[in-house]
């Protein structure tokens, strides 16, 4: 999972980006709205934690404006404003989920979690695919009942794919949903990940859909034809 966090103070979004690294999220981080606005523009995400009391523009503002310009992200407004009017004016304004400061990152990332499963039209977080099973809160994969290990940039890539069933992604967005803005990437590293998910989930889990991209195909128990 790809989340947009902004958020202007160094602390917490140290923390947060530490907590939700640890549990498998690229975490990309902007302090200000101008920031954030042209980071939608440059890459794709998952999901967006938004503070509210930003230097440059008032979280809420920005929050309508991207809403009125057609941007489906899911939201999380992350704030100190503890109001019963500030709840409702968040979610009025387009969010999709709101969480008040101090917070569990725990909570958090099972927030996250939940966003981006009700995006995909799930409604449970465990994800059935055939013989798979994925768990993308506690980072379980299973084929056939047994455990797959899978590293963290696989188990995004599978993810990505999972929720996106039937959808071609292009080099571009399956990079995006793996890796943060600043990483380095070699030019062969989404290879070298399709590669290793055809090799431990079968060959055609990962369909090349030529001069497209990629999308799910299905998944093979070891031994299958």
């Amino acid at each position: 999972m790809h989340v947009l966090l902004c958020e202007d103070d160094d602390l917490i979004a140290s923390g947060i980006i530490a907590g939700l690294s640890a549990q498998g999220l690229t975490v990309d981080r902007v302090v200000n709205a101008g920031a954030a606005r042209a980071m939608l523009q440059a890459a794709h995400f998952d999901v967006m934690v938004l503070d509210l009391g930003l230097p440059d523009e008032d979280g809420l503002k920005l929050l309508q404006r991207l809403r009125q310009q057609g941007e489906r992200l899911p939201v999380l407004i992350l704030t100190a404003r503890d109001a019963v009017t500030d709840r409702v004016d968040g979610l009025q304004a387009g969010a999709d989920d709101y969480l008040l400061k101090p917070f569990d990152l725990r909570e958090l990332a099972a927030r996250l979690h939940s966003l981006v499963r009700r995006m995909a039209g799930r409604c449970v977080n465990v994800i059935e695919h055939g013989p798979l099973s994925f768990d993308p809160s506690n980072c379980e994969t299973s084929l056939g009942g047994q455990p797959v290990d899978l590293s963290r940039r696989e188990q995004a890539l599978l993810q990505a794919l999972l929720n996106n069933p039937g959808r071609v992604l292009s080099s571009e967005q399956l990079k995006d949903s793996v890796y943060g803005f600043g990483d380095e990437v070699e030019s062969n590293a989404l290879n070298v990940h399709i590669h290793h998910l055809r090799r431990k989930l079968g060959n055609g889990i990962v369909e090349t859909v030529r001069g497209l991209g990629y999308r799910l195909g299905p998944a093979q128990l070891p031994g299958s034809p």
